[in-house]
């Protein structure tokens, strides 16, 4: 994408309602505009982070065996007075009513609703496990959003649903989902810790919360410095595997990690005291096991391998990915910026132009440009004819993870600079060898 042709509106001074990182840069970054009180118009360039958050959260969702699908956002209240939560929910759920007077909501959330979906089609045990999820705009009303994407009242999430026959298959699906959720943050450059929490209104005995470690966290989370040390990596998984999945749980739940609402100060006494930390976190995730919490409320049975009708086992599994969005910003980012880790950035490198309108630095970037192109990369080349310290300035800002320079002076000498936005550190390059470095970096061959 050409610079001069694209819709980013970025702004020099730092709104007055932006209280935390995320929110100012964001704003600043012109990615998103607030149309009222938490809720926002995603611009081009926030939208564009938003769907490669999303994309991982479908490639990963895939990886585990699990089914995509899509719910209305308008939910029928009945189902709601059925499973007994409408009354229970209070004054987050917007409640409506239609032009035949019917009651109404904006959806919350989607037990009821996947719930009702589960008893119209399956009615045997032979077709479980089943495991539908769906990435969909949901809304509760917030008494004070505020923060901009971490706590607004409109948000995009990803809920998924598990149905098994019994505990034992259910707690499976269970530890699939953060093994699974394990790789999905890590492969945005994050770190999501698995904490211990409660089930709030979602119900259910079995709760974790995943959560990013940053001073703006809205939980004061407790937990063993050790755990900070693990990374999931590589490794391969067999979600089918019972053992494999519970042995990479264990792995990561054996150490005490617990938001403020299920701290217990005894065992945490037992860690030793050189290893206990409390900080701030942003919950970024949450699974649940609720057992058979809704399906008996709502009649959702299978036929057993007896012939007996039996309550199937439900659990929920959500990511914020919207929040996911403002999460990342607050745990990678400076004074100058945004530093977009390379798995979810807009662009995958940038190109500036030092002298635009001369012929041979002119030349020298649209060949980069194409070349990258050609390798399946999408570049930003800032060709506006500015000064180059607003270039770096821009650049800077939107926090592409790599950035080529192009200017007369280097191309006397035949190279370009090539710079890392995390580190700073910079590197002479033949442009061809730039070009080859940063299709490395993202895996892409180059001719």
């Amino acid at each position: 994408m050409r610079l001069s042709r694209y819709f980013l509106p970025v702004l020099k001074e730092t709104p007055a309602e932006a209280q935390i990182v995320s929110h100012r840069y964001m704003l600043r970054a012109g990615m998103i505009k607030q149309a009222s009180a938490g809720i926002y118009t995603w611009l081009p360039l926030g939208f564009k982070v938003l769907k490669n958050i999303e994309n991982i959260v479908h490639e990963e969702q895939a990886r585990a065996g699990h089914i995509p699908m899509l719910m209305p956002t308008i939910q029928s209240a009945e189902l709601w007075k059925e499973s007994g939560r409408y009354d229970d929910y209070g004054q987050e759920m917007l409640r409506i009513t239609d032009r035949h007077d019917r009651d109404m909501l904006y959806g919350p959330t989607n037990e009821e609703q996947i719930t009702d979906v589960f008893r119209s089609n399956v009615s045997s045990y032979k077709d479980l496990p089943l495991t539908l999820y769906q990435v969909q705009w949901k809304f509760r009303d917030e008494i004070r959003p505020r923060f901009g994407v971490m706590r607004g009242r409109e948000f995009f999430m990803k809920d998924g649903y598990n149905f098994d026959l019994t505990k034992e298959d259910a707690l499976h699906a269970y530890n699939r989902h953060l093994v699974s959720y394990l790789r999905t943050y890590e492969r945005m450059g994050l770190q999501a810790i698995p904490m211990r929490a409660d089930g709030g209104p979602i119900g259910g005995d079995y709760t974790h919360e995943f959560l990013v470690l940053a001073e703006t966290g809205e939980s004061e989370v407790f937990y063993d410095s050790q755990i900070t040390d693990l990374k999931f990596g590589d490794r391969e998984i067999d979600y089918d595997n019972v053992e494999q999945c519970q042995a990479v749980l264990e792995e990561f739940t054996s150490r005490y990690a617990r938001t403020d609402e299920t701290h217990d100060e005894a065992i945490f006494n037992e860690v030793p005291e050189e290893r206990r930390r409390s900080a701030r976190g942003i919950e970024v995730g949450q699974i649940f096991y609720f057992g058979t919490k809704y399906s008996e409320a709502m009649g959702a049975t299978v036929q057993g391998p007896d012939g007996a009708k039996v309550p199937v086992h439900m659990g929920s599994h959500g990511i914020g990915v919207s929040r996911l969005l403002g999460a990342i910003i607050e745990a990678s980012h400076d004074d100058k910026g945004i530093i977009w880790p390379e798995g979810v950035t807009p662009f995958h490198c940038g190109i500036v132009n030092l002298k635009q309108g001369d012929a041979e630095a002119d030349e020298a970037c649209e060949a980069i440009y194409k070349s990258l192109t050609a390798l399946g990369l999408e570049p930003l080349y800032d060709d506006r004819n500015e000064r180059a310290g607003g270039k770096f300035a821009t650049m800077d800002l939107i926090g592409l993870p790599w950035r080529i320079t192009v200017g007369p002076r280097g191309l006397k000498n035949g190279v370009v600079e090539l710079t890392s936005r995390r580190t700073g550190e910079s590197e002479e390059l033949p442009p061809e060898q730039a070009i080859a470095r940063i299709a490395q970096i993202y895996g892409k061959a180059s001719a």
